[in-house]
Order: structure tokens, then C-alpha cells, then sequence
């Protein structure tokens, strides 16, 4: 199993929080992509020591409470670190336009890294991955966890998260879906181990939309690198 970090900055504070947690004793696989007043930085690492996750500081806690959720389900849609930014999040009736995503367009950087992975005691799998793709005129992630448990139910938790050049704001969905196995009957079985496949046959549970409002300086400056 490894650990992997995928971040998306524009300020050097926000890359601050990822140098200080790559410095508590391993190395780190790194690519970079600059985009306008952006910059994308995926990072791959193997799973922390317990000495090493002793001297982060985190928001979670670090003592096992039992009984836990042993299928690790998770609604984690990512982090805004760096008070500077000043980004507001507000509920938006705006959703993503995925027919535009669908466009073909020059993918300028492309990059997908796995959070975790457990197969449960063989009894199903349970994983979280990020994908994030930079376009000319925009870029998307997408933060997936998919679990299944055989004979039993299917989860996708989808976190999607839009940005278009010279707006000042990005747009955040989060879904649950779930349907359990004899919901999925008249599904084919082979599209169980395939979240992209299986995803449209699931019942949507949960729906969230968020609007993240840039500060204006970050605007005005993609606007002009664009220009120039």
C-alpha cells in the first residue's frame, strides 16, 4: 500500500504545507505543471511510518476508535489549507457542464494517484484515487472512493471539483452514490469491479454543490498572463 498526496495550489503558502509534510523522513515522487496563477503538484509516497505520523500535526485523530467502519467508506472532498487565499464556499445552483468536458480539448497535463486500497479480507475492495487533467482552458479533478462488498452493496463517494480560466471561482460537486447487490440484479455482474461502468446503475443518495470563490487578485492575474 502507498501514500500519495495530490494538490492543487496557487500560492507558495499552500505549497508550504506540502513540502512540510514531505520532510518527516522519506522520499517523494513529484511532477509539476504550471497552469496561468496555478500550479498542480502530484505527489507519490509509501505509507508513513508510525514515528513519522507522530510529528504531523493533523486534523485526525490518531487513536483507533472501535468498533470502527472496517470498509474505510470516506466523504473526505479535500482540504483548503492557507489562510491568505481567503476562499469562500458557498451552495450553488451551478453544476459542472460535463458535455464540455466531454469536448475534445489538448490535455496539457494528466495524472492520477491512489490514496489507499484494501480488498477487505477478500470479501470486496475499498479504494480512493485522484484523477486531475489541465486543459487549455480549464482543469478537473476527480476524487473517487469505491467500495464494494461482495453479495452485499456498492458505494461511490464522487468529489469533482471544475475551473475555468478567467472565472474566479471553481465549482465543487460531491455524490453518493449506493445500491445494494440484489438492486443490481439485472446488472451484469462483470460491471461490479468497474466504478466507471457501474457508477450510472447506482442510486445517487447524497448531492452537494459549492461554489469556491477566489480572491480577486488571483482573477486579474490569470486573466492577464491569458492576455499576454
Amino acid at each position: 500500500m502507498k501514500w500519495m498526496f495530490v494538490t492543487i495550489n496557487n500560492t507558495e503558502s499552500m505549497l508550504a504545507s506540502l513540502s512540510t509534510m514531505m520532510s518527516h523522513g522519506f522520499k517523494s515522487s513529484l511532477q509539476d505543471f504550471t497552469f496561468g496563477p496555478w500550479k498542480v503538484t502530484a505527489a507519490k509516497n509509501h505509507i508513513m511510518k508510525s514515528k513519522d505520523v507522530e510529528r504531523v500535526d493533523s486534523e485526525h485523530p490518531k487513536e483507533v476508535v472501535r468498533p470502527y467502519d472496517w470498509t474505510y467508506t470516506t466523504d473526505y472532498r479535500g482540504t483548503l489549507i492557507g489562510e491568505s487565499l481567503q476562499i469562500k464556499v458557498k451552495e450553488t445552483a451551478e453544476r459542472i457542464n460535463m458535455e464540455k468536458l466531454k469536448a475534445r480539448e489538448q490535455i496539457m497535463f494528466f495524472d492520477e494517484v491512489l490514496l489507499f486500497e484494501d480488498e477487505l479480507h477478500d470479501h470486496g475492495v475499498s479504494v480512493i484515487s485522484v484523477k486531475i487533467r489541465v486543459m487549455p482552458t480549464s482543469f478537473f479533478l476527480l476524487l473517487r472512493f469505491f467500495l464494494r462488498v461482495d453479495g452485499v452493496l456498492i458505494r461511490i463517494n464522487d468529489t469533482r471539483l471544475y475551473h475555468e480560466v478567467g472565472k474566479n471561482y471553481m465549482l465543487r460537486e460531491f455524490s453518493t452514490r449506493e445500491s445494494t447487490i440484489s438492486e443490481l440484479k439485472n446488472i451484469p455482474a462483470t460491471l461490479y469491479t468497474d466504478p466507471s461502468e457501474i457508477a450510472q446503475h447506482l442510486t445517487l443518495k447524497r448531492m452537494e454543490c459549492e461554489k469556491l470563490e477566489l480572491p480577486v487578485m488571483q482573477l486579474e492575474k490569470a486573466v492577464d498572463e491569458v492576455i499576454q
